[in-house]
């Protein structure tokens, strides 16, 4: 069964969708939930220990579902250093699909983790910082408490 909660964090409101004990889903929406389950304190306390640049990795579990390519996407992207970027290319070549940048771009924006798969942590080419899903204000804000 599917739990889902409703965090405030410093960023904002973050949706946390829990199957089995794992994390499947953290994205920016609004909302008001009931569940204070054990673990879910847990996942919420590291995400603002995080937020608060006091955490570097997170030991939750979670659980990611897509398609194979969104799947190599992803984990390459859990790949990336704590206070480290990338472009899409070289995600792309990572994966042995150097032609595929824009792919990899897609493959991000459907990242179902966010801040815990760190798509974040991925820029374009000429060094800007191009979409996240919680807009780039907050794409800067985290990856300055990276620095």
């Amino acid at each position: 069964m599917q739990n889902t909660f409703y965090h405030q964090s410093i960023i904002g409101s973050l949706r946390i969708d829990v199957f089995e004990g794992a994390v499947i889903g953290i994205k920016f929406e609004e909302g008001t939930s009931l569940d204070t389950s054990t673990f879910l304190q847990e996942v919420c306390c590291e995400i603002d220990l995080y937020l608060q640049g006091n955490l570097t990795e997170f030991s939750f579990p979670i659980k990611l579902f897509g398609t194979p390519f969104q799947l190599r996407v992803w984990n390459a992207l859990l790949n990336i250093p704590y206070g480290q970027t990338c472009t899409y290319k070289d995600i792309a070549t990572k994966i042995d699909c150097p032609k595929g940048a824009r792919a990899v771009g897609l493959a991000n924006n459907k990242n179902p983790i966010m801040i815990v798969v760190p798509c974040h942590r991925v820029i374009g080419a000429n060094g800007k910082l191009t979409g996240y899903a919680g807009g780039i204000d907050i794409k800067k804000f985290l990856l300055d408490i990276e620095k």
